[in-house]
């Protein structure tokens, strides 16, 4: 079989939304196709992401969203890699590698200080990103606030 990595623009939304759907499913969230195609759609379209989508032939079987931000410390722009996902009948093939091999491409296209990621702590894609070269950080602590809007 042959993959293809490609990356999103706006007319891609429809190969994006099943596989986006599936990803926020798997983090315990109600499927919500309409609201997945908005989200992308302005995400692509503003320019406030980017995305690369894997093919297997003709069909989307995952995908990786990087956010743009900065580091204040270091005064450098990276990308957080929000978002990966690959169907399940096409994990173990190494189609996540090549979605974060694509980004770290652009990272180093782009100049960038790299990628910052956070997952759950029984995720088991963790194996990965340590085989990748990503580094655990285990002198920060994360937070996080509910502003209940």
């Amino acid at each position: 079989m042959k993959y293809a990595i490609v990356r999103a623009h706006v007319e891609h939304v429809p190969d994006l939304i099943p596989l986006f759907d599936a990803y926020r499913m798997f983090y315990r969230q109600h499927s919500d196709f309409s609201g997945a195609q908005q989200f992308l759609k302005d995400r692509l379209s503003n320019n406030e992401s980017v995305v690369f989508i894997a093919f297997a032939d003709e069909n989307a079987i995952g995908f990786v969203q990087l956010f743009p931000v900065f580091s204040s410390v270091t005064m450098e722009p990276m990308y957080i890699l929000n978002d990966l996902y690959v169907e399940e009948n096409y994990r173990g093939k190494g189609i996540g590698k090549m979605l974060i091999d694509q980004a770290k491409d652009l990272c180093r296209e782009k100049k960038l200080k790299g990628l910052v990621l956070q997952t759950e702590a029984d995720n088991p894609a963790q194996q990965m990103y340590e085989h990748l070269q990503f580094k655990q950080d285990t002198d920060l602590h994360y937070f996080w606030l509910n502003t209940d809007r």
